[in-house]
């Protein structure tokens, strides 16, 4: 039976501005790759942390049937929130230890409810430090970032 393995990211120029998403997910088989997809996309106005939810996000929504599979983030937001502050925003009805509401409350929401279809296991890498899957989900989210980024105007003319 092949492992499945999701490598996520979130890019943001600006924070808010323009950012995308990436995600490229693994089938592994045998110590060999069986299958591999790539996933991307964007917004024209977002966050980092947003974009990283979205990654995670969407590696969940596009398998079709309930999996086991290994999430890789490099987002401490992301593994921090739902492995150790998940369970005690719900039973705060989606409100922070200090009784705040919790940022990107719907995205949150979505993500637990994507995961619970699946059996996941949530694993740190740092970024960019070389680590080659996590290096592609991140050049798939800069690329999922291109539509939305500002179109900057040609410089005319040149030296006289």
């Amino acid at each position: 039976m092949a492992e499945l393995y999701a490598y996520t990211d979130g890019a943001c120029s600006g924070n808010p501005g323009p950012g995308g998403w990436g995600v490229l997910l693994q089938a592994i088989e045998g110590g060999e790759m069986r299958k591999e997809r790539a996933l991307k996309g964007g917004e024209a106005e977002t966050t980092n942390n947003r974009m990283e939810l979205l990654a995670a996000i969407n590696a969940l929504e596009v398998l079709e049937r309930p999996s086991t599979l290994t999430i890789i983030t490099d987002s401490a937001y992301v593994k921090n929130g739902i492995e150790a502050w998940l369970h005690g925003w719900k039973r705060n009805g989606w409100r922070t230890a200090s009784k705040k509401p919790v940022k990107n409350v719907e995205l949150w929401q979505r993500l637990d409810e994507a995961q619970a279809r699946h059996q996941v296991r949530w694993q740190w890498v740092k970024g960019h430090a070389g680590h080659p899957e996590n290096e592609r989900a991140d050049l798939l989210a800069r690329e999922g970032m291109e539509p939305y980024k500002p179109v900057k105007p040609k410089r005319e003319g040149g030296a006289a």
